[in-house]
């Protein structure tokens, strides 16, 4: 296929060398004139020696500065004009690379590696990550299928203008999946099913589970703003009308509680809707700024 010479598979690794010995062979045979990338990610282990044997592209961390960093940095350093994302872990097929490009040539600026139920290592982690893609559809208005996967095709172009956006740690895929909708690029998803990792996760559930909601409202408030500001209004108000209402069947006056809680409600709408318009203005400034440079 003529896209395969454009092409940069990008894997950031940690600790990896029992899963890549096998992996890289696999990629490399079934997609030979591809780039391939490895972060390594300040390993310990023989993540280094076993990707240079296998005559990929190396990228070294001298520690290990987190998993979006290490996209970062291969993403920096890729030539591709399509990126392809995936873990080192082993629970990314090199076999489902193509049916994501099949389906990036249909169009599309990301395919996303949708996960199914019967990929979730446990029940609070399919639990949380279907609370975290209701969250996410609702603050863009689009269906999310599987907000932090981290198998997927994108358009290197594009992906590279939300680099400063990306967090260093694992969050790096929510992040640019809301950036792609706020910024009008088209998103798909392409089932998978992703196996048993090779070795020893390092996300924390709780730990990054709270990291990836306090990305997803700072993301928000980068996306539509009104959204969170203008329900956080509504409780205000509302609470503050049933204080009036409680109040003044009471007592049979306004309280200083009840101005305190409808003066915050028109706060909070304020902040929304200016925060609304500063969002507006800095896509349309970078939507020229592009448009400059191509």
């Amino acid at each position: 296929m003529k896209e395969r010479l454009n092409i940069s598979i990008i894997i950031p690794a940690k600790n990896e060398a029992e899963s890549l010995v096998s992996l890289l062979p696999a990629i490399q045979k079934l997609i030979a004139d591809a780039e391939i990338i490895v972060v390594n990610d300040g390993s310990t282990d023989k993540t280094q020696q076993v990707s240079e044997k296998s005559g990929v592209n190396v990228v070294n961390h001298p520690y290990s500065r987190g998993n979006g960093a290490a996209i970062k940095s291969g993403a920096r350093a890729a030539s591709g004009d399509i990126f392809v994302f995936m873990d080192a872990d082993g629970q990314h097929r090199p076999e489902d690379i193509q049916g994501l490009l099949n389906r990036y040539n249909e169009g599309y600026d990301m395919i996303v590696g949708a996960r199914g139920s019967e990929s979730q290592a446990s029940k609070a982690r399919l639990f949380g990550n279907g609370l975290y893609n209701r969250i996410a559809s609702y603050m863009t208005g689009q269906k999310i299928v599987d907000l932090t996967s981290g198998f997927r095709v994108v358009n290197a172009k594009k992906f590279k203008q939300f680099l400063y956006l990306l967090p260093n740690g694992f969050s790096y895929p929510t992040t640019i999946t809301m950036a792609f909708f706020r910024a009008g690029y088209s998103v798909a998803y392409e089932p998978i099913v992703a196996p048993e990792r090779i070795g020893k996760s390092h996300i924390n559930i709780l730990k990054d589970g709270m990291r990836f909601f306090l990305i997803i409202f700072k993301i928000g408030t980068l996306y539509s703003p009104m959204k969170l500001f203008f329900p956080a209004s509504l409780v205000f108000f509302l609470t503050g009308l049933i204080y009036y209402i409680y109040t003044f069947f009471t007592d049979g006056r306004f309280t200083n509680m009840g101005v305190l809680l409808f003066s915050t409600s028109v706060l909070v709408f304020l902040l929304g809707l200016i925060s609304e318009q500063i969002t507006a203005l800095f896509y349309q400034t970078r939507s020229r700024s592009d448009d400059r440079v191509d």
